[in-house]
């Protein structure tokens, strides 16, 4: 059985982005069959430190998180990991929790540190063809709404 190709999305906040490179180059071998998407900055870093082309979208506050998100959507992506900062307001704040939403509602596997992505990254199932339960939106596209 062939395995499908796996896309993964890479996205840091500012002061996570060398950290998100390091890893990585250290994952080098394991990210070599995944598809990268990533947003603007953070995509032209990953594609300088593997040597390797990447998708690049949009920096995130420019709408390169719902870009990711709508990729997501459309099942194009499988794996998300989003280096996030903690200790720093982002003034972009609702597009990160539009995305980390569409993650847990399309049932896409989400690394926000670098423990969470070294699990994430050498899961079998990552690397094999496991498919993860597709939700089922029936009850939401099937409401009746009353005409306004």
């Amino acid at each position: 059985m062939t395995v499908k190709q796996r896309n993964v999305a890479l996205v840091a906040h500012d002061n996570k982005k060398q950290e998100l490179v390091a890893w990585a180059q250290q994952n080098k071998a394991l990210m070599e069959p995944l598809g990268i998407y990533a947003t603007g900055t953070t995509g032209r870093l990953i594609e300088a430190g593997l040597n390797r082309e990447v998708i690049k979208l949009l920096s995130g506050p420019l709408g390169g998180d719902q870009q990711i998100g709508s990729k997501i959507a459309e099942g194009k992506i499988h794996l998300l990991i989003f280096f996030w900062d903690p200790l720093e307001p982002q003034p972009h704040d609702p597009d990160i929790k539009a995305l980390l939403r569409i993650a847990a509602l399309y049932n896409i596997p989400v690394a926000c540190n670098k423990a969470s992505a070294d699990y994430m990254i050498h899961s079998p199932l990552l690397h094999s063809d496991y498919q993860p339960s597709e939700p089922d939106f029936s009850i939401y596209t099937q409401r009746i709404t009353p005409a306004g």
